[in-house]
């Protein structure tokens, strides 16, 4: 019998159950019709966010996310997991069982992200579970994106598309001709980085004897190619390359540097000894040659002078300690040590600075300067002076020197000459100006008093008188002069 609709109210409202909720197990339906709702609430949120076409979301087992099927599915896996394990935290720790009216979760507060007792939940914390994640399948790169690596492209735009750092690829170029027509058109542009690439892709895909014969026609192509393999240290192929052209200079100067990697200073002087006998030229000859020489003569003053080191025989190994080996140091370093440790020692021994100096064709100055420098540095003032003393053929003596006296006070002034030793040299220098400056720099007060009376200066004089301490010497050295009633001062 049909009741009314009255009727069914009073019913409900005076019957002792109550009205169906979300917790009810046993109702599948009502389950099944929330997990519909909270799918259709999570595909809106991702259909919001996503501008681009829509895409298919599946599950794992390849089901579309949100169909009848899907959610009867979903909703049978979560009454299997809730009889397993709880597949969340339960509120209540503190009790072993939990009734289900008691717990502050269910199927719409999950999807939903908060319990009913008010404690909020992450919205990502809900998608945890694997079932609950959506995929779409890769996209494939449009055609379009490819189009400028697999193009067939000509020589020539293929140059063009190299010179703005496009992509191209030069395998497709298999015959000669259009590796050559490549390579006029990468000159032709005047870019030598792209000059570059097709060299090393002419290098890796042609014989060297083609490649050799095609370079010689094309110069500024090979100078790239040159400047590429000293750069890459390919030495073995840049011989090649010499060998073809006919450069054996070329080829003698590459296989000389190859006494670089030699540590052994015995092997490294067979090996320059063997250089000897290679086509240089004859500037190139000598330098070897003298290399060679140097090393050998190294060699012997190392093993002398370390011995004398060891056995304590010489003192000035004792005061002053060599601080590194002879070996392989350049000729003015050597001609210094020699000028430092054996100065003294007769022209006809190794050692001789003397001996280095003729034998190696050092120039005056240069042989000057290193000399002055090591006995300086050793305050051998005596040794010092000597360089500088010349006689002429009537027998006088004069300080002479190929440097000008201004670098030669520098030079001692480093070496912490007493101002005795820089006097005498101040007052060597030509200009009247640059004495006085030098002079005053380096309280040399007799040059500034003697240079002020010849120039006949009273003022200045008088100035200067000022500037000396009280009572000394030199303040009553300017006293005299300023009495002395032959002097005709100008002012």
């Amino acid at each position: 019998m049909m009741k009314s609709k009255t009727d069914e109210e009073d019913y409900w409202n005076s019957s002792k159950f109550k009205a169906f909720t979300f917790d009810d197990e046993d109702d599948e339906f009502s389950r099944l019709k929330e997990s519909k709702q909270a799918v259709n609430s999570i595909r809106r949120l991702v259909e919001e966010d996503d501008d681009e076409e829509d895409v298919e979301k599946i599950s794992w087992s390849g089901e579309p996310v949100g169909s009848i099927s899907w959610s009867v599915n979903e909703t049978a896996a979560s009454n299997q997991r809730t009889d397993r394990e709880p597949a969340f935290p339960k509120i209540n720790t503190d009790t072993s069982t939990t009734s289900k009216s008691q717990s502050g979760y269910s199927l719409s507060s999950l999807f939903k992200g908060k319990t009913k007792g008010g404690n909020f939940q992450q919205f990502t914390d809900s998608l945890t579970d694997s079932s609950l994640r959506l995929y779409a399948p890769e996209l494939r790169k449009p055609k379009s994106e490819y189009k400028d690596y697999i193009s067939d492209w000509s020589p020539e735009e293929t140059v063009q598309r190299m010179q703005h750092g496009k992509a191209v690829s030069l395998e497709k170029f298999r015959s000669l001709q259009d590796k050559l027509l490549l390579l006029d058109f990468s000159v032709s542009a005047n870019d030598g980085n792209v000059i570059t690439a097709v060299l090393i892709y002419l290098k890796r895909t042609l014989s060297k004897e083609v490649l050799f014969r095609e370079l010689q026609s094309r110069q500024t192509a090979l100078r790239h190619l040159i400047c590429y393999l000293r750069e890459s240290r390919d030495h073995r192929l840049l011989q090649e390359l010499f060998r073809a052209l006919g450069r054996t200079e070329d080829v003698a100067l590459l296989q000389y540097k190859e006494h670089l990697s030699i540590a052994d200073e015995n092997k490294r002087r067979d090996f320059l000894k063997s250089c000897l006998s290679l086509p240089f030229s004859p500037e190139d000859f000598s330098l070897v040659q003298d290399h060679y020489t140097l090393l050998e003569r190294q060699i012997i003053i190392e093993a002398t002078d370390r011995q004398a080191e060891r056995g304590g025989k010489l003192e000035i190994f004792q005061k002053f300690p060599r601080k590194a080996s002879i070996l392989n140091m350049p000729l003015i370093t050597t001609l210094y040590y020699c000028c430092f440790y054996h100065y003294s020692e007769a022209e006809g021994t190794f050692s001789s600075p003397l001996n280095v100096r003729q034998t190696f064709k050092i120039s005056e100055k240069q042989f000057f300067v290193t000399a002055l420098a090591a006995r300086a540095k050793l305050k051998a003032w005596s040794d010092v002076d000597a360089l500088f003393t010349s006689r002429n053929w009537l027998g006088f003596t004069k300080k002479k020197s190929p440097l000008s006296f201004q670098r030669v006070v520098d030079v001692l002034q480093k070496n912490s000459a007493p101002t005795q030793v820089l006097q005498d040299y101040v007052a060597l220098v030509d200009d009247a100006e640059l004495r006085i400056t030098l002079a005053q720099k380096h309280k040399c007060h007799d040059i500034v008093i003697n240079t002020y009376r010849d120039l006949k200066d009273r003022q200045q004089l008088l100035g200067y008188r000022g500037k000396v301490e009280r009572g000394s010497a030199e303040e009553r050295k300017i006293d005299e002069l300023l009495t002395n009633q032959q002097i005709r001062w100008k002012n």
